[in-house]
């Protein structure tokens, strides 16, 4: 699938692009079927809910699966899935990377268990000769404010930011008086099974709580252009897959 050229001006603007209904259902069930097997059995390697909440409030709950491409074919799939390549060669004007490096992961949002996501910048997670990362977040099944759908700010990717708007886990604090300016433009749209998101790692955003009583279970995984190295002896340095 290619992108028209209103949707390319507007990810340059907003630094995220929604497109609904892009995945088909059936592949959406089927990761969903496997993603629920390894969270329930709880393969590793995975995160848990415990990293994020306070240091005498543990659980066990998972957060993530980490490392998924070689987990199932089905996943393999997704990531390599044919209509999205054309989208990104689209945005990044050239060859296109699959970075294993963080995210490639079945994101899950569960009920009671679940963290609040604090507002933060993806680029944090990795080091490489610039920032321009892509992300494509797939819902798996309905996403709403209320089971923790992400909220974005338009335009974010291209501020200036400065290090005091940031704690030192990089979480782009709520209370700081600029910051509360910027939050203010959040905006969101609720995703139905099969939709996709597509994310500047520099675009801010955020998801709360799960108040809901079922799991929230989305797949993301990251790309970068061919031309944009990681940075040696990093995170970041490791395989790697050519989509083309």
């Amino acid at each position: 699938m290619k992108l028209a050229q209103e949707q390319i001006e507007q990810f340059d603007k907003d630094g995220f692009l929604l497109i609904k209904d892009f995945a088909p259902h059936e592949l959406c069930e089927k990761i969903l079927e496997k993603a629920t097997y390894h969270l329930e059995n709880k393969i590793k390697p995975i995160e848990t809910e415990s990293e994020y909440l306070e240091a005498n409030d543990e659980t066990n709950t998972v957060r993530r699966l980490r490392q998924v491409y070689q987990r199932e074919d089905i996943f393999k799939e997704w990531m390599t899935y044919e209509e999205t390549l054309p989208m990104l060669q689209q945005l990044f004007g050239e060859e296109v990377v699959l970075t294993l490096a963080h995210h490639n992961s079945i994101m899950t949002k569960m009920p009671k268990d679940s963290s609040r996501t604090s507002w933060h910048q993806d680029r944090r997670y990795w080091h490489f000769e610039n920032n321009d990362l892509i992300s494509i977040w797939l819902s798996l099944d309905d996403e709403f404010i209320e089971n923790g759908l992400l909220e974005f700010v338009p335009g974010s990717h291209k501020l200036n930011l400065e290090k005091d708007q940031f704690d030192e886990k990089s979480n782009f604090l709520d209370e700081h008086p600029k910051n509360i300016e910027i939050i203010k433009n959040r905006v969101h749209t609720n995703l139905k099974r099969g939709d996709i998101v597509l994310f500047h790692c520099k675009t801010l955003h955020h998801a709360g709580k799960n108040i809901t009583d079922r799991p929230k279970i989305s797949f993301v995984y990251t790309t970068r252009a061919i031309s944009n190295k990681p940075l040696k002896n990093t995170r970041s340095d490791v395989e790697e897959v050519l989509l083309g």
